[in-house]
Parts: C-alpha cells; sequence; structure tokens
C-alpha cells in the first residue's frame, strides 16, 4: 500500500471521527480492522492526531478566515486535521507532500 492510500485511509477514519465524537479513533481503527487492514502508517498518523487533535484544531482556528472550526465543511475539516496533523508530528515528511497529499484528497472528495 501507498503512502497516498494510507493517507486516505487515515482521511475516511478522521471523516467517521467527525460523525462519531464518542467513540475515540482508536476504537474507530478497531471497529474498521473488521473490514479493512489499516495500514501501519494510517495507524501511526492517525494515533499522532488522536494525541494532538486540541493543537490542531487550534492550529486550524487561528489561520481560517471567517469560519469557525465546527463550521468548515466536514470533508474539509478531516483533511486539513490529517494534513496539519502530518505536517506538525510526522517529521521524516516534508511539508510540501503533506500539502500536495491534501490537495489530491481534496480533488477526489471535496466540493
Amino acid at each position: 500500500m501507498t503512502r497516498s492510500e494510507a493517507r486516505e485511509q487515515a482521511f475516511i477514519v478522521l471523516f467517521e471521527k467527525i460523525f462519531d465524537e464518542e467513540s475515540s479513533i482508536s476504537e474507530i481503527i478497531e471497529n474498521a480492522q473488521e473490514l479493512i487492514k489499516i495500514n501501519g502508517f494510517a495507524r501511526t498518523l492517525l494515533l499522532k492526531i488522536e494525541d494532538n487533535l486540541d493543537k490542531i484544531d487550534d492550529s486550524i482556528e487561528n489561520n481560517v478566515r471567517g469560519w469557525a472550526v465546527q463550521r468548515l465543511p466536514k470533508v474539509s475539516l478531516a483533511i486539513l486535521r490529517l494534513a496539519i496533523g502530518e505536517m506538525m508530528f510526522i517529521e521524516e515528511v516534508p511539508v510540501g507532500v503533506s500539502v500536495n497529499e491534501a490537495f489530491e484528497l481534496t480533488k477526489k472528495y471535496g466540493t
């Protein structure tokens, strides 16, 4: 599995988390294991995002103009959380790669 495919898995889990506030990302990953095998890179990324979600959302809140995090489209929020989490907490991935991958996910899932 490529890292792009792993990011897409992570995006899907993050998107689900927006609608399932009761479950942790770890629980969503565990439940997803019944249907698909979550890639190791995706799992690492998701757990880093889970541990730092407040910092990530603060970063989003401080940089979007005219929007509150709660009012962002759900797809956009999940992609932003993924990209910013990767940029902040996965040091071996260049920022440009994270931005490009977020752009590709936006082209596929966004409006």
